[in-house]
């Protein structure tokens, strides 16, 4: 048979037709044949060029075969490298139901095939919408869920939600669901205002806000209890009490307690009803307008309610930089009385009636609280203590020396967060709690203002920060306080001050005001260890695999008596650039680099909470990656297509204009959706934003987020697309081609079988259908995930390999080609001239070299070997043949 037979469904047939014992049998089936592809079937010599356009490549041919008598009604069609006689069935009518019967490829493969590949895909949707509807990934954890409710542990125990409290967060710190005449409460936590679930109407100037208000309190025995409700003036609003300040003095207590109660709901709120709020607390606290003591009570309440506004409102209220000096001032007022509230608190230590005229020291502690809140048992203040003496408990502690015996007044107010504190320079990535406490020094007599700053005073500081040790690291931190003038974080006057106990960041103040610890976190990357043993030989060998295979596309075209397959060619391409860059890329080089801490002399304040480390060669990689794994897939797409097409059009060339569409689609709309995904992504989130630090590939959502994730959007979509088409497509030619059969024309049962094995598995391979195991990894069991994990890895890693073995090595050009390696290395071995060696065992080693070729073409054409003798060489150098 000659060579252009072997690659084309034309020229086979023409050597059937050659075939006398089969021409009457065939002649019928070949004249169909002739009117599907709509051209004659004319002689091809062996020198001649067969012009197929853009046909696929010569391990395809079989298929084309197949799919050409399949259009032509010949059902299957033999081997084109079978030369032996075809055998016609003998089945006649009364016979041919048992026939069937006992063979019939077609419906087994339709039985395995097609349920197998729904339920995949039916499992693999099942598993995306499930992902999605929780918003999260739950992996399998052998560790004991030790806090409950919510809970989250660290180093000193469990930290609770506010309405949890106790070592593991099971007793209840919260009001239950409660009815008060006509108006409902739901939970309501202790030491706070809880809003009714009835509106007010839209017709009235508080529509949407709650119609009543509840405290839910605690007595000095632990004993939780309700009080009555208030009811809400739904016709006046924020606004209008805020144009009411200039009464402020007449009505102050009434206008405090209806602001404390159109600000209890806290999700209610906007940036503009803050604004007027702030308006009218700093007009309570302010001095001069002469506020009840009550009415300043009150606007501590709706401070610690505003509190609980969500971070982007306050944002984008009016500052607070005037609100909190008054409170500062405030905080000197109240004569040893302390307010505590659950995210403000207010200590006064008054020692104008003590009888000495030596400088007064005073330490402020902030022990660890039941939950994230702040209560009357976490606070205490000592009265000259010399340094600062910090517990096991302790959180916070500043003492205050001063260096004149008239300062002896001290205010102290502790915030439980920082959204007053809203800085340009600072930025808050993480839901640390960020502690915030403010001091104030005043002389006992009238010629001094309390508002003036006092000079000639030392603070010390140590803040304890609370944070998950092996999620993060701490980078840096400053020492700031808030300068009302910049509106924002300053570090004049402050230094660092290292605590002889390692868990504590000190500091050192010559100055009074709000001061914090700006703190910069690292976080503790699991980067994961190199490529295992399976990824590193499996790339491996797909590289070489995939190089042999595009070199021998081009470069045997012409003997193999076709063009060369752009598809295909473009397809292997992709997928060798892909393992190349997924065996030298994945890794991210940051996990090799060390974390370095600041140093005490650094007084810059960090730009914010999570230090975000830099890697912009990854963010090439992974975006190089996404693009090219997106050409490799789209490519499987286009040679479903083109083959699909082919089987349409009777396996006639496609145009020119159709293969430069393909090419355009293969190229083209990868690049643009990649581009369209850094281009939105990264002004927005930033390079963690589009990439994994731990790989250099997409970046998976930490907060469940998957609607807005780049990964669900610019990768799986597109993949799950593509997949599904493929399969549509490798099911048809699976069931409708390559295991249809003729009853009337078959070859032997064994190489039928066998032949439709392979073509079935080499479409199956350049499908990428080992691409779904990816969406069985979503199982939550952990064996099985592993079983799915090592089966994708070996799959789609060796998928190169599975193309050069199933595309390539096959080819009878290929093992020609083989052949004559082995014949020129065997001609070489034989020019040279061979020492004389008493061992015999070198001179068979030698015959063997030179056999090789010679036993590999026997054995390609199955032909029976001739008995061979051993050749021996002498002592003298002469050789002897015995035969």
């Amino acid at each position: 048979m000659t060579e252009a037979t072997s690659t084309h469904p034309q020229g086979l047939a023409q050597h059937l037709i050659h075939r006398p014992e089969l021409r009457g049998t065939l002649r019928s089936p070949l004249s169909k044949l002739e009117r599907a592809s709509h051209q004659p079937l004319a002689p091809v010599d062996e020198g001649t060029h067969v012009a197929t356009g853009d046909s696929v490549p010569e391990a395809c041919s079989d298929l084309l075969l197949l799919c050409s008598m399949a259009k032509a009604g010949l059902g299957s069609a033999p081997s084109p490298a079978h030369d032996g006689p075809f055998v016609v069935d003998s089945c006649s009518d009364t016979k041919m139901s048992s026939c069937c019967r006992n063979c019939n490829p077609r419906q087994l493969v339709a039985i395995i095939c097609i349920p197998i590949i729904v339920i995949l895909l039916g499992l693999s949707i099942w598993r995306l919408v499930i992902l999605l509807q929780r918003g999260t990934v739950t992996y399998p954890t052998t560790s004991l869920d030790f806090c409950e409710n919510g809970g989250t542990w660290e180093k000193d125990g469990c930290v609770c939600p506010e309405q949890w409290k106790g070592w593991r967060c099971t007793i209840v710190n919260f009001c239950k669901i409660s009815t008060y005449g006509n108006f409902h409460f739901g939970n309501i936590t202790v030491g706070k205002y809880g809003p009714s679930i009835e509106k007010c109407e839209s017709n009235t100037a508080n529509a949407g806000f709650s119609k009543a208000t509840r405290f839910c309190n605690v007595t000095i025995y632990g004993e939780i209890t309700l009080e009555n409700a208030t009811e809400v003036n739904c016709d006046q609003n924020l606004e209008t009490l805020a144009a009411q300040v200039e009464n402020i003095t007449e009505n102050s207590l009434e206008i405090s307690s209806e602001t404390q109660r159109l600000t209890s709901d806290a999700n209610m709120l906007t940036a503009q009803n803050i604004s007027f709020a702030t308006i009218v607390l700093q007009q309570i606290f302010n001095a001069s307008r002469n506020a009840t003591v009550d009415a300043k009570k009150v606007a501590v309440t709706t401070v610690n309610q505003l509190l609980d506004a969500r971070e982007d409102i306050l944002q984008n209220a009016s500052s607070f930089g005037s609100l909190t000096t008054e409170l500062e001032t405030y905080s000197l007022s109240l004569m040893n009385e302390a307010l505590f509230h659950p995210n403000i608190a207010i200590q006064s230590v008054d020692l104008s009636t003590e009888d000495t005229s030596q400088p007064e020291t005073v330490l402020f502690s902030v022990q660890r609280g039941v939950n994230d809140i702040l209560d009357s048992e976490q606070t205490s203040v000592d009265i000259n203590e010399k340094e600062l003496k910090p517990g096991d408990q302790t959180e916070l502690q500043i003492l205050i020396n001063n260096t004149q015996s008239t300062y002896r007044k001290f205010g102290f107010v502790l915030y439980q967060n920082s959204k007053f504190f809203q800085s340009n320079t600072f930025t808050m990535r993480s839901n640390f709690s960020q502690r915030v406490v403010s001091c104030k020094v005043s002389a006992d007599d009238a010629n001094h203002s309390m508002g003036k700053e006092i000079s000639n005073v030392s603070v010390e500081m140590i803040f304890k920060p609370r944070y998950d040790e092996s999620q993060f690291q701490l980078h840096s931190y400053a020492c700031v306080f808030w300068n009302v003038t910049k509106d924002d974080w300053d570090t004049y006057g402050c230094k660092k001050k290292p605590n002889n106990n390692s868990q504590f960041l000190g500091c050192h103040c010559n100055h009074t005001t709000s001061f914090a610890v700006l703190m910069s976190f690292d976080i503790n990357y699991k980067y994961p260890e190199s490529l295992d043993i399976i990824s590193k030989v499996g790339c491996g060998l797909s590289i070489a695999g995939l190089a042999f295979t595009i070199i021998f596309q081009i470069v045997t075209r012409n003997q193999r008596k076709t063009s060369i397959t752009w598809v295909f060619v473009s397809l292997c391409t992709s997928m060798l650039i892909f393992n190349i860059l997924f065996l030298f890329g994945i890794e991210n080089s940051n996990k090799n680099s060390n974390i370095t801490v600041s140093s005490e002399d650094d007084l810059g304040i960090p730009q914010n909470d999570i230090n975000t480390p830099e890697n912009h060669t990854c963010t090439v990689m992974a975006a190089l990656l996404h693009y090219f794994l997106l050409v490799t897939l789209t490519w499987t797409a286009l040679n479903a297509v083109q083959l699909y097409f082919l089987l349409l059009r009777a396996m006639k060339p496609l145009s020119r204009h159709f293969l430069l569409f393909l090419s355009l689609v293969g190229w083209g709309v990868p690049a643009l959706i990649v581009c369209l995904t850094v281009g939105i992504v990264y002004p927005l989130k930033g390079e963690l934003g589009y990439r994994e630090e731990i790989i250099c590939w997409l970046a998976v959502p930490k907060d469940g987020n998957y609607l807005e994730s780049p990964l669900l959007w610019s990768f799986i979509l597109p993949v799950v697309i593509i997949l599904f088409s493929n399969t549509v497509v490798f099911i048809f030619i699976s069931v409708k081609v390559l295991w249809g059969r003729n009853n009337n024309l078959q070859s032997t049962k064994k190489s039928s079988v066998m032949k439709n094995t392979l073509s079935t598995l080499s479409i199956a391979v350049v499908f990428g259908l080992t691409w779904t195991l990816g969406y069985l990894m979503l199982i939550n069991d952990h064996n099985i995930k592993i079983i799915f994990g090592y089966l994708f890895c070996i799959f789609n890693t060796t998928q190169g390999l599975q193309i050069f073995i199933l595309y390539t090595a096959r080819t009878k050009v290929f093992q020609n080609k083989v052949s004559d390696v082995f014949e020129s290395i065997s001609s070489v071995i034989a020019r040279i001239k061979m020492p004389s060696l008493k061992i015999s065992l070198h001179a068979q080693m030698y015959e063997l070299v030179r056999s090789i070729p010679s036993r590999i073409e026997r054995f390609r054409l199955l032909e029976q070997y001739p008995n061979t003798e051993e050749t021996f060489l002498s002592e003298s150098g002469q050789s002897t043949s015995c035969s």
